[in-house]
């Protein structure tokens, strides 16, 4: 591993001028870092450790009814803090899908939303890779690339983003914090991560020394709590990334749905929502030719790059699964496999 400096800033604002010079890398759990960095693929000369940063491990209940997550709360506390999972259910069905127990009690919210993609050309040093060394070339483009991106992709890159938590936080329209050198600014979770283009190198919308100090959920988002779900199919069924997955969140009036949210993960370099497919079901009859037709307008724009044509079909499938279990209603109970197509219902009382 390469040598770097260690900086542990006292507040937010040390932090943000500390990580803004050249070759800064901020450290909260490290989960996702120290692993690139022990392969490589990631080599800061300096590290911002934000882990004991005051003001940023809460999980606040705003007036107007939703909610503010700060950046160090750990996705297990998330996960399982009952308000939380009884207003957000696919939100914390997501989370419970990620990683392992373990990890699941170091992580963060804000490292969440900032992992690195799990694409092997990447992690691999030996490799050409866009994202790591921008000019060399893409070697998944010609490879083993199966799991690779069937939306948004470009000749430069065709990794996807990793994350389970970020795909339902994109269908409620979650809004992320960020404290830069020029102060406070919002964002909406949707527009932080980026398409590869001709500049993959680029993955977020972040400035140098930016970092996201809380996400929040509007009071809006609440609406869908009764009809909520996340779907995920893995290659095997617990710690391991997406093949494909949806988040599906309805807000029904009786057999008709008023309004809809859908967003997908493992097919982009970011979390894809889907608003033509949300528009075509508004209004409509909750039922299997409805869903079919917004699976279909929710992978319209889709193309195979690579040996990854099933990808395309499968995520049609798993949209109009993920909106069949919405349909059919929030379960009471977290599922004991969460996410899986596999699992039944039965599992800790979350949403009692």
């Amino acid at each position: 591993m390469k040598r770097f400096d260690y900086v542990k800033p006292a507040s937010v604002p040390e932090a943000v001028a500390a990580a803004a010079e050249p070759g800064s890398a901020y450290l909260a759990a490290g989960t996702n870092l120290v692993d690139l960095m022990k392969g490589g693929a990631m080599r800061p000369d300096r590290l911002v450790d934000v882990s004991r940063l005051p003001g940023l491990d809460a999980i606040e209940r705003l007036a107007d009814g939703g909610v503010r997550i700060g950046a160090l709360v750990r996705n297990a506390t998330l996960a399982r803090d009952p308000g939380f999972a009884r207003d957000f259910p696919a939100v914390a069905e997501a989370l419970l899908s990620g990683a392992s127990a373990q990890l699941r009690n170091a992580a963060t919210v804000g490292g969440n939303l900032m992992q690195r993609t799990r694409c092997p050309y990447f992690h691999d040093t030996a490799s050409a890779c866009n994202r790591r060394d921008p000019g060399a070339g893409c070697d998944a483009l010609g490879g083993e690339n199966r799991l690779h991106a069937v939306l948004g992709w470009s000749e430069a890159c065709i990794a996807t983003h990793p994350s389970d938590f970020c795909v339902p936080l994109v269908a409620l329209g979650a809004v992320v914090e960020i404290e830069g050198r020029a102060g406070r600014r919002e964002i909406e979770l949707q527009d932080l991560h980026l398409l590869p283009g001709d500049t993959p190198e680029r993955e977020t919308a972040l400035e140098p020394g930016d970092l996201i100090v809380a996400v929040r959920l509007p009071a809006e988002a609440r609406a869908y709590a009764g009809h909520a779900r996340y779907l995920k199919l893995r290659e095997r069924t617990s710690f391991a990334f997406a093949v494909v997955s949806a988040a599906a969140a309805l807000d029904m009036d009786g057999g008709t749905v008023r309004s809809a949210r859908i967003a997908l993960g493992g097919v982009a370099a970011k979390p894809w929502r889907a608003p033509e497919a949300e528009h075509l079901l508004a209004g409509a009859d909750a039922g299997e030719d409805a869903f079919r037709r917004a699976a279909d307008a929710a992978l319209a724009e889709a193309r195979p790059s690579g040996d990854n044509a099933f990808k395309i079909e499968l995520a049609r499938r798993i949209v109009a699964r993920a909106l069949t279990l919405a349909a059919a209603g929030t379960p009471e109970r977290v599922a004991a496999l969460p996410g899986s197509p596999f699992s039944s219902n039965a599992g800790d009382p979350q949403h009692a």
